[in-house]
Parts: structure tokens; C-alpha cells; sequence
């Protein structure tokens, strides 16, 4: 017997030690493992860096800081353009209008405001008021009660009152087409005025709103601030014909992908060859998550939208109310 019990013990030791040499080799692998994670994660890490470094690199116009050339500018600009094109086929004005009077009117009341809510707003302001000798001769508070969904009602309805008034007695009623008149109507801006000559009058030019200045910015296009320093220095990139087309397309990518705080870099479409690359979340299943409007799945701003962006797939907005 004790020579079992003897022979049974050294099994038992045996054992454990097979035992304890299968768990430290279970926990080196794991540690072997671990190790080979974490180095792919740097390394994935740096691989982003230089990334996005080249990108700014290739951005400045090669290698060492060199400058980009004005040439490359307009190249790269271009490229960027015609990317967003591909990208936004049916990028159109995001407010809704039948006429240059409503475009102009609905253009002063998206300020501090999005066209969204303009768009549900202007349906019962247009029905009541179809004309701008109607809207001269309307009751203020009438007016303000209507826009107060869209905020700052009261200098809205100051301005959107004073420009039909305007138009009714120095324009004889009708929407001028030049960028000289229309900047003297109350409420209109070089921005509006773009906004109208280019989409009622087919007259080309530059919309310079927030989205706009911020891609322009982020692209390096030009470090202007001011926006008719922006529009001058984006003009001279691009041919005339194409300025109106550029503003949306700019526009429609600001409002989907390119936002202000948390730009959608790893589902944005020209990340290959935008320098401000990873400034923003760049993991895709993130990023995806950022989108707005048809790029998320969701309703876009205009209540009748052109059958162009509904053949996309695009959604119409819902009217105010609607919840």
C-alpha cells in the first residue's frame, strides 16, 4: 500500500506540474496575443497619422512645406468640385419656392434658422400673402405671428415687409435680377442676392453661407473670414458657370457629412484627397452614425423637394405640425 500511495502522489505531482505548465503556456500566448493587439493598434494608429500628415502634405503641395502652387490649388479645388458632384447629383436650394418672390422672401428668413423650418413656415405665409403688394400691405403683428417659428420674428417681419414694399414701388412689383438692385432691397444681402440670381434667374453665383465658409476653410482654398473676400478668392478657382452648382454641392456635403462639430471623416467620400482629414471621427461604423439627412436615412429640408433628389432616394420634410 504505500508503495501505491507513493506511486499515486508522484502521478498527482505529475500532474500538476503538466497542469501548471499548460496554464503559463495559456498565459503567455494570451500576453503573445495582447502584445501583437496593442502593436497593431499603434501601428494602425501612426499608419492614420501619416495618413492623414501626407494628406496635409499633398495638400501644401509636396514635401518639406512646400507651398502649394496656384496651379495645384485649382487642380485639387476642381477635383474636390467634381467629386462632390458625383456624390450630390441632385443638390438643389434647400428652401422651397415657386417664384423669385418667395425665394427672395424665404432667403431673409432662413437666417438664424434652418430651411427646414423655413420650409414649414412659408406655406401659410405665401397663402395668405401671394404677392408682394400683398405682404407691403399686411398686418405686422399678423405677419410676426406667422414667423414666429422661425425666430427673430420681429426684424423678419420688419424685413420681409419692407422688401415688398420696395419691390411695389421701385420695381413695379417684380424681383429684380441684378446683384446692384438687390442688395438694396431690406433684409438682402450679397449672400441672399447670390442665392436668387442664381436659382430664380440662372445668373451665376456664390453663396457664402457658414457651411460654405467652414469647407472652403477646411480645404484650404483660401484663409480669407470675411465672406466677400471667401467669394472673390473660391470665385477666381472655378469658372463663372460653375459657381451656383459649386454652392450647393459645398452646401448639400456641409449639411450631410462635413458638419462643424463632428465631421463624419470616415464615411465621407472624399476623404482621399481632403487635407483636414481626422478632424473628425474616422472610424467608419462611427462616422456612418453622423450622417444627416438622405445620408442618414432621414427626411431632408424641403417640404417639395425637386423629383430629381426623391428619385435618390431622399425624403421630403414634414410640414410644421406634423411632430
Amino acid at each position: 500500500m504505500p508503495a501505491k500511495k507513493a506511486a499515486d502522489s508522484k502521478k498527482a505531482a505529475v500532474k500538476k506540474v503538466a497542469a501548471q505548465k499548460v496554464a503559463a503556456t495559456k498565459v503567455a500566448a494570451e500576453k503573445d496575443i495582447a502584445k501583437k493587439v496593442a502593436a497593431k493598434k499603434v501601428a494602425a494608429k501612426d499608419a492614420a497619422g501619416a495618413g492623414a500628415a501626407s494628406k496635409g502634405v499633398a495638400a501644401q503641395g509636396g514635401t518639406g512645406g512646400k507651398p502649394e502652387s496656384r496651379t495645384a490649388l485649382v487642380r485639387r479645388a476642381r477635383r474636390i468640385n467634381r467629386e462632390l458632384a458625383e456624390i450630390y447629383p441632385y443638390a438643389h436650394p434647400e428652401l422651397d419656392f415657386e417664384n423669385s418672390f418667395q425665394l427672395v422672401v424665404a432667403t431673409v428668413l432662413s437666417a438664424q434658422t434652418t430651411d427646414l423650418r423655413v420650409n414649414q413656415t412659408t406655406p401659410a405665409l405665401f397663402a395668405k400673402y401671394p404677392t408682394p403688394e400683398d405682404l407691403a400691405a399686411a398686418n405686422p403683428e399678423e405677419v410676426e405671428e406667422i414667423l414666429r417659428p422661425t425666430g427673430f420674428f420681429r426684424a423678419k417681419t420688419k424685413s420681409v415687409m419692407g422688401l415688398s414694399k420696395a419691390l411695389v414701388e421701385e420695381f413695379g412689383g417684380e424681383v429684380p435680377g441684378r446683384l446692384e438692385d438687390l442688395v438694396k432691397l431690406p433684409g438682402v444681402g450679397r449672400k441672399t442676392a447670390f442665392v436668387v440670381l442664381g436659382n430664380a434667374f440662372g445668373r451665376p453665383g456664390i453663396t457664402v453661407d457658414t457651411h460654405f465658409q467652414r469647407l472652403v476653410r477646411r480645404w484650404r482654398w483660401t484663409e480669407a473670414t470675411e465672406p466677400d473676400k471667401i467669394e472673390t478668392a473660391v470665385g477666381a478657382l472655378f469658372p463663372k458657370s460653375d459657381w451656383t452648382m459649386l454652392s450647393h454641392h459645398v452646401i448639400f456635403h456641409g449639411r450631410r457629412i462635413c458638419h462643424a462639430r463632428k465631421p463624419a471623416c470616415g464615411a465621407c467620400p472624399i476623404a482621399p484627397i481632403c487635407p483636414a482629414y481626422g478632424e473628425g471621427e474616422t472610424d467608419p461604423e462611427k462616422a456612418t452614425k453622423l450622417l444627416k439627412y438622405e445620408k442618414g436615412g432621414f427626411p431632408g429640408q424641403r417640404l417639395n423637394p425637386p423629383q430629381s433628389y426623391l428619385d435618390a432616394g431622399g425624403r421630403p420634410a414634414p410640414p410644421l405640425g406634423a411632430g
